[in-house]
């Protein structure tokens, strides 16, 4: 009878990681639709680079942030130092520290270290918004298996726009990259509509970050530290007013 109830167990819990498998590749499929558009404008810039489309493959594969690859090939194209390199990617990507602390409360207490650590090298910002809007706790098979087929799409992307070399004219380009923010806007809006709460909050980013843009001073910070300045300002604020009540399931 033991045995019989672990045999069961096991054929439950291999049905439920199959079945976030399969909800992290439906979700993540839209994400990266948009992220081979964009990654194929980035491979334009990394052929003038003089990166091949293996290099190019490569690298989106293990960075997948659209400002900081920018950035890193565009010091490559100037022969700028190690160094620089990655100094300015870790200050265009340190707001994804940010997004792992925030996606650490919605995973599950007993989760494994070794998956706390993988599932915060997954992050993006498209993959953390459909990651923290998870119902219940985010089990780390949905964040991998949406993060491999965005992060896929992301690299042959820019693979495919190294070998195209600036084939397609850059009003082409331009246009397939508005599809990312467009996607991210959905990511955003449903949370929006059936909470208050994280619509005053999106509101206050739209508001805050084209304030921001503009003034004084502050319009001289790299996109990054605007990002992060607000991120910490509008979270620690909503947090303060209206703190998150959690059940004991994980869901809030």
């Amino acid at each position: 009878m033991e045995d019989i109830s672990k045999k069961d167990a096991g054929k439950v819990a291999a049905m439920g990681m199959r079945s976030e498998v399969v909800s992290g590749v439906r979700d993540g499929i839209p994400i990266a639709m948009g992220y081979f558009a964009v990654a194929f404008s980035l491979g334009i810039i990394a052929k003038k680079a003089g990166l091949t489309a293996i290099l190019g493959f490569v690298s989106s594969f293990f960075t997948r942030a659209s400002a900081g690859e920018y950035g890193v090939y565009t010091l490559v194209a100037i022969n700028a130092a190690y160094v620089e390199i990655v100094a300015m990617s870790l200050v265009a990507n340190l707001r994804y520290m940010l997004m792992s602390a925030a996606l650490s409360q919605k995973i599950s207490p007993g989760t494994p270290w070794y998956h706390r650590v993988l599932m915060a090298c997954c992050i993006t910002d498209e993959v953390f918004g459909i990651s923290v809007n998870h119902k219940g706790y985010t089990p780390p098979a949905y964040t991998y298996s949406a993060a491999l087929v965005s992060t896929l799409c992301w690299a042959s992307g820019c693979a495919a726009g190294i070998i195209a070399g600036g084939f397609l004219p850059s009003a082409i380009v331009s246009a397939l990259s508005v599809a990312l923010y467009g996607m991210f806007i959905a990511i955003i809006m449903p949370p929006s509509r059936s909470d208050r709460n994280v619509l005053y909050a999106v509101v206050a980013s739209f508001v805050l970050s084209g304030l921001c843009a503009i003034a004084p001073h502050v319009d001289e910070w790299s996109p990054g530290t605007r990002t992060i300045v607000l991120t910490l300002l509008i979270s620690s604020v909503a947090a303060w007013l209206k703190p998150i009540k959690e059940t004991g399931d994980g869901e809030a």
